[in-house]
């Protein structure tokens, strides 16, 4: 199995509100996968409620094996969600590991 977590930031720049609406957009977006894609074994995205901390949304989903995860990254519809990060994205940090 792998775990693929992910870690976004997103621009400062972006009002609060606004933000806040895309961010939910995207979490919306990311979990709706779970239907569509199906070497997407598990999904789970939080919106972070700490404001010490750094980054804005984690993305955390699972996969019997790397070539699943290879298969979801490529997908149309994963593809679609990552445009519509990729707009207001700033950064990211991602782990994938083998459980």
């Amino acid at each position: 199995m792998v775990k693929h977590v992910v870690l976004f930031k997103f621009k400062s720049e972006l009002p609060a509100d606004q933000k806040a609406k895309k961010m939910a957009t995207i979490k919306e977006a990311l979990e709706g996968l779970r239907t569509k894609i199906k070497e997407l074994g598990y999904i789970e995205v939080g919106i972070n409620s700490n404001p010490s901390e750094t980054y804005d949304l984690a993305l955390i989903s699972e996969f019997t094996d790397w070539d699943s995860l290879k298969a979801y990254v490529v997908h149309p519809e994963h593809q679609k969600v990552s445009a519509m990060i990729r707009e207001i994205l700033e950064t990211r940090a991602c782990v994938d590991y083998e459980f």
